[in-house]
């Protein structure tokens, strides 16, 4: 199969009967995780990445029942091939209330970024995810998670990108009426330490927001 086939490159898709029709052509349909990961490293768009022998970091099982979508991989969980191996993960495991051996090996935590590679240093944080990525690669990985109960969209970038003109005027607005988007969405602030100050200013985050979070998560790790 060629590279055109796999990845469907610039081009929206339609399945049907095993079939992808991109542009006129007919190609088989990418079935596995496997596949999708060696599409994604096969990827020009990622050839500079590749070639520093960086992986995509995401992790995708038909098991999840929770899905955490966030912005991309920080500089720590890259080069130490290990999604959010950092402060940022450890916050993020305290509000969901799961230990570092459940968020890694219970086999119902999936990530899912909006870019599967870190993509540098920006002027305050990192960069943005790159655009299109997730266009290109989501929706097929959304389709072997059919067991998936609760997606949790972390940051403002991920609740912009899936949220779209649903969510509220700010971040804090969104995140305090976090429960209009339930239960298909649980949009979080970013639990990065240069959000520390935010939470401080919204205690109601702590008080309200995380119980919440850690009870449905629970419910949904059962």
């Amino acid at each position: 199969m060629d590279f055109a086939c796999k990845i469907a490159k610039g081009y929206h898709y339609y399945i049907k009967k095993n079939i992808r029709i991109i542009k006129n052509r007919r190609c088989p349909i990418i079935t596995t995780i496997e596949e999708i990961t060696q599409a994604i490293i096969n990827d020009p768009d990622n050839a500079e990445y590749t070639a520093k022998g960086w992986i995509p970091l995401f992790h995708v099982l038909p098991t999840a029942t929770i899905l955490v979508i966030s912005q991309a991989p920080g500089r720590i969980a890259q080069t130490t091939e290990t999604y959010f191996n950092d402060a940022s993960g450890d916050r993020l495991r305290d509000w969901m209330g799961v230990t570092r051996d459940q968020f890694y090996n219970s086999d119902r935590i999936a990530v899912m970024p909006l870019d599967f590679y870190y993509p540098g240093k920006g002027k305050s944080g990192d960069l943005p995810p790159r655009k299109g990525f997730m266009d290109k690669w989501h929706e097929a990985l959304l389709e072997m998670m059919p067991n998936v109960q609760l997606t949790l969209l972390v940051g403002q970038y991920a609740i912009k990108a899936y949220l779209g003109r649903e969510r509220q005027k700010t971040l804090t607005a969104t995140v305090q009426n976090y429960q209009d988007y339930l239960p298909a969405y649980f949009p979080l602030v970013h639990p990065s330490p240069l959000n520390y100050g935010w939470q401080k200013k919204n205690p109601w985050f702590q008080e309200d927001v995380v119980p919440d979070l850690q009870a449905r998560v629970k419910v949904a790790l059962k």
